[in-house]
């Protein structure tokens, strides 16, 4: 019995200490400095960086009104049956049936009003070949818009439309992105309106996709569909980063995978055939292919680097300064040469009549040969 009333009185007393310790740990954590407590957690790192915002609505009021949905249309003629073609049809039923007809076919997009000219940054193939525009602004307004120009070579193009007192969206800073920054997409997918979808930078620089000729996408994992191709990619300030393009799919709707032009190579575009009506770039009539670890052992080198030329244009601005067909192109005015769409950049940003250096290894040796770079022809 006596021992049934230590062991109680030695549970008493634990619980009641305990509670009472963690009673004053709660109301006076201060008093714990230094202590137990304090030692075991000086090395946790504390979060930095401030809150996180409660909502982006902001940022999409700041740009939503300037994206615009864009409807084109344009007449395709229908060939005939060729078994219409047959003597014995035609005996009995003559020509009628014999004829072309036209149908009228519906394209569906978005686009992005960039100045108060009524300028609209949209996608080509939004557009290509219609003879008739319409744009539907967010409040409802709906306007005509005629095309500017286009460069299929980025799959960009520029309308202009003639409303009054137009939105026009912030364009941000598209160099700055970083993987992991949260960016939203805003279009009209699938024509069910102005919609916005979220989410973050995948990965910048995205090329040899098939899309364009000249490619440096912002890869994103907002929701991308039918519909959104033209529209605002915009950062949690609400400017706008990209021009929505394209999604990797195989059922045309979003798997997490979609893709934007950066707004640094719309601006250019946009500028360009603003004052041209056409993108004006530079061009030095070669093909090119990077180098494969087999290729680069077949000229000696430990390593890849460089270009191959693979093709030379008779007659070009390369063939006229002497560049042969298996070159390796090492460096364009002394930059490397490591990726073939680096080079097209470089090469492209050129204006017709500079001269620029190019760097080659040929039977082993090092040559340096200037070049006169011409305009490059538009894409067919």
């Amino acid at each position: 019995m006596k021992l049934y009333r230590v062991f109680t009185f030695l549970f008493t007393s634990i619980t009641t200490g305990l509670a009472a310790a963690l009673i004053v740990l709660m109301l006076r954590p201060e008093l714990f400095q230094g202590s137990w407590l304090s030692e075991h957690t000086a090395n946790v790192a504390p979060v930095t960086g401030g809150p996180a915002p409660a909502s982006y609505a902001d940022a999409v009021a700041r740009s939503a009104p300037a994206v615009v949905n864009v409807f084109a249309s344009k007449l395709t003629r229908t060939q005939p049956n060729p078994l219409l073609e047959d003597p014995l049809f035609k005996r009995f039923f003559g020509d009628r049936l014999n004829r072309p007809t036209f149908k009228r076919q519906n394209s569906l997009g978005s686009g992005v009003i960039v100045n108060s000219n009524g300028y609209i940054l949209t996608n080509n193939h939004v557009i290509r070949g219609a003879s008739e525009i319409q744009v539907v602004l967010r409040d409802g307004r709906q306007f005509p818009a005629r095309i500017v120009g286009a460069d299929p070579e980025t799959d960009l193009a520029v309308l202009q439309t003639a409303g009054s007192e137009l939105p026009v969206a912030t364009l941000g800073g598209s160099e700055q992105l970083r993987v992991g920054d949260v960016v939203m997409a805003i279009g009209n997918p699938f024509g069910v309106g102005q919609t916005v979808t979220m989410g973050i930078v995948s990965a910048t620089g995205r090329n040899q996709l098939g899309i364009a000729t000249i490619e440096n996408f912002i890869q994103t994992d907002a929701a991308i569909n039918p519909g959104n191709s033209g529209g605002a990619l915009i950062n949690a300030r609400g400017e706008v980063v990209g021009i929505n393009t394209a999604i990797f799919s195989d059922t045309d709707a979003s798997h997490g995978i979609g893709f934007a032009i950066p707004i640094r190579i719309a601006k250019k575009v946009l500028q360009q055939i603003s004052a041209h009506g056409r993108v004006i770039r530079g061009w030095i009539g070669i093909s090119a292919q990077e180098l494969t670890p087999a290729l680069a052992e077949s000229f000696g080198l430990r390593q890849p680097r460089g270009l191959l030329i693979s093709g030379v244009l008779e007659g070009g601005p390369a063939d006229r300064a002497g560049i042969r067909p298996g070159d390796l192109l090492v460096r364009v005015d002394g930059q490397e040469a490591n990726r073939a769409a680096r080079v097209l950049d470089l090469i492209a940003n050129h204006q017709p009549g500079d001269r620029i250096r190019l760097t080659l290894l040929r039977d082993g040796k090092s040559i340096d040969v200037d070049i006169d770079v011409g305009e490059r022809p538009p894409e067919k």
